[in-house]
């Protein structure tokens, strides 16, 4: 399945495409697609996971009596909570073995996106690293508490916890993500502004630039994943981190450009190399200041890059 394509989910269960009406438990499946999908990624950080838990989701709903669901789309977020739990946990030991630092996925998004700013927020390369320090059933309980604002009755049957407990998990859930998210809203062109200020500085090798626009603290991470060359481990500071960007780019000037581009919601900038993505860079902006760099260059995260993709609450 591809994201947000809109694609009869026949295309990828073995049925034939194209004939006649769908069937009642392929409308409903097709009706909440890109709503199931922003659930799963949003739990695993991964589009090619959420993809193949999906794939799974169908297998199962087009093997449930229909007369025996009051609410189709309660139902099938039951089930894609339940796969992708399962899957975020043996994501968790896949993790553990990857070569350096772990980043999300990042998705191109469609403009509407960014309008929705709680959607945004809570796809963002900032926040899903945020969730990462969550355990997988609080995660669960905070996606669907806070992004799709699900009942707690509801939440409980897809993590298989009590309403009083879930109640307690989104409590903790929440007061862990708001010691750590981004301070403060910011805005989409408040993020421009800086990225644009960045691109500039990075273009035209302007160390002092650099400096103004980044935090003293400013973390720059990058995921090769082993695949191909990136920072083996964060680099913190705002002068370690101009200088090597400032050189790196240098190198590469001849053969790259660097333009912006509609990343997980927000404003980003992806690097090119004779025309292929080679690096997708997202930021997160405390205060006016980029306050983390996160550089995606593992080309087998890069695919979602190629095509818009449609996420929905």
């Amino acid at each position: 399945m591809t994201s947000g394509s809109g694609e009869h989910p026949q295309d990828t269960a073995g049925r034939p495409a194209g004939e006649g009406r769908a069937d009642p438990a392929t409308e409903a499946f097709v009706a909440h697609r890109n709503l199931l999908f922003t659930v799963a990624y949003e739990l695993l950080g991964s589009a090619a996971d959420a993809e193949d838990v999906l794939q799974e989701t169908w297998l199962r709903w087009a093997a449930v009596d229909l007369g025996t669901v009051r609410d189709r789309r309660a139902y099938l977020v039951r089930i894609t909570t339940r796969q992708a739990l399962s899957r975020l946990r043996a994501l968790g030991r896949r993790k553990e073995s990857y070569v350096g630092p772990w980043l999300p996925e990042p998705l191109l998004t469609a403009p509407d996106v960014a309008e929705d700013v709680e959607l945004a927020d809570s796809v963002s390369m900032a926040m899903l690293l945020v969730l990462e320090t969550l355990a997988p059933t609080e995660r669960a309980v905070f996606v669907l508490r806070e992004v799709f604002d699900l009942g707690y009755d509801e939440i409980a049957e897809a993590v298989d916890k009590s309403p009083a407990a879930v109640r307690q998990i989104a409590h903790r859930a929440r007061t862990h993500v708001a010691a750590r998210r981004p301070r403060g809203v910011v805005s989409p062109a408040e993020t421009r502004d800086a990225l644009d200020a960045f691109r500039r500085a990075v273009e035209t090798g302007d160390l002092q630039g650099l400096l103004d626009i980044l935090a003293p603290d400013v973390v720059l991470t990058g995921d090769g994943g082993g695949v191909v060359q990136a920072v083996p481990r964060p680099i913190v500071g705002a002068d370690k981190v101009a200088r090597l960007l400032v050189a790196g780019l240098g190198r590469i000037a001849a053969v790259a450009s660097l333009r912006p581009a509609q990343v997980n919601g927000c404003p980003a900038l992806v690097l090119r190399l004779g025309g292929a993505i080679d690096t997708v860079v997202a930021v997160r902006i405390d205060d006016g200041l980029i306050t983390g760099l996160y550089a995606v260059r593992n080309p087998e995260k890069l695919s979602h890059m190629r095509r818009e993709t449609t996420l929905r609450r």
